[in-house]
């Protein structure tokens, strides 16, 4: 078995959709042709869109392609371990509290980059005498001011060449709950992740975490950025989006055929024949899964393939996440 560690991280917010299970599939054939092991996290600690049922939903689709995983978890099982962090950012100096509202952040905040980059009005904060604990406000953490510049295994170019500070994220919310960067990076430390491969949508979330990996003294994974499904209109085929769910697809496909589908659409198959996962291992290459992201519409009976969205990433490694 290889010293790699590799997980599949879904959130719980509502069922899978095609990209979900491309996701998956391209993460699985990664880790197990590599021979690393495999964590499958449930991230689950958003109170207010996460369910159940979606989380239950989320193991049976992935089982139903005949995707196998090491061992899995729940990321709501290790708020012990989040608070921990909380406590080191804290005796670093590096929480306050936060203030501002999210009007007054779409007002202020750059978006040169794509991002909603915190303009930092609260920064000089500090937390009260009680400590993080003691206050009701949504936490940021101060990052250092600039990142070293990052590349991910596809050449894509995730922090430029003169760094740039990546802005000060939001740890913990007005509710309570964690948020999704920090509680990311401490469970990917807990369980000594080394490679983490997702869809580039999250690729604008790597400099932050590394900067938190960094803080925290953890090691920072290997990343790998791959294409999205996007519907007609460019918009990513998603949850949030509508998009069609596991539950309409497994009434039009069965998993080899699902399968089959989506190992063509990402180029790792010239023809949409019913496969299995482990049927693509052998002759699975990164070289052969396109960078482009790809167009699709669901018909009301199946997924129909549209080619690929305009923006060609493949003529520069550089602009391969922007794109």
């Amino acid at each position: 078995m290889s010293p790699e560690v590799s997980r599949f991280a879904p959130s719980t917010t509502g069922p899978a959709h095609p990209g979900t299970l491309l996701a998956a599939l391209l993460c699985w054939l990664d880790a197990r042709q590599l021979g690393a092991r495999l964590r499958l996290r449930l991230e689950d600690l958003d109170p207010e869109r996460s369910r159940p049922e979606w989380r239950d939903g989320l193991l049976r689709d992935l089982a139903w392609l005949g995707l196998d995983f090491d061992d899995s978890d729940r990321q709501s099982d290790f708020a012990a371990d989040h608070e921990a962090a909380l406590d080191r950012l804290e005796a670093l100096e590096r929480l306050y509290p936060c203030r501002c509202s999210r009007s007054e952040l779409r007002r202020a905040a750059d978006r040169s980059d794509g991002e909603l980059r915190y303009p930092g009005h609260c920064r000089d904060r500090v937390l009260p005498a009680g400590g993080w604990r003691a206050t009701h406000e949504p936490l940021r953490v101060r990052l250092p001011d600039d990142v070293a510049p990052i590349r991910d295994e596809g050449g894509a170019l995730l922090v430029p060449e003169d760094g740039g500070a990546p802005g000060d994220p939001i740890v913990r919310r007005r509710d309570g709950s964690l948020a999704y960067q920090l509680a990311g990076v401490v469970d990917d430390g807990r369980i000594g992740v080394t490679r983490i491969v997702r869809g580039r949508d999250l690729a604008s979330s790597t400099p932050t975490q590394v900067a938190l990996q960094r803080l925290l003294g953890l090691p920072t994974p290997r990343y790998r950025h791959h294409l999205l499904l996007l519907e007609e209109r460019g918009s990513k085929l998603a949850k949030l989006h509508g998009a069609v769910d596991s539950e309409q697809l497994r009434t039009r496909y069965d998993a080899a055929s699902l399968c089959g589908l989506l190992a063509r659409v990402a180029g790792l198959r010239d023809d949409p024949a019913p496969l299995r996962p482990a049927e693509l291992l052998a002759d699975f290459d990164w070289r052969r899964v396109r960078r482009r992201d790809q167009l699709m519409r669901w018909t009301g009976e199946r997924l129909e393939w549209l080619g690929p969205a305009v923006a060609d990433p493949s003529a520069d490694p550089a602009s391969a996440i922007s794109s």
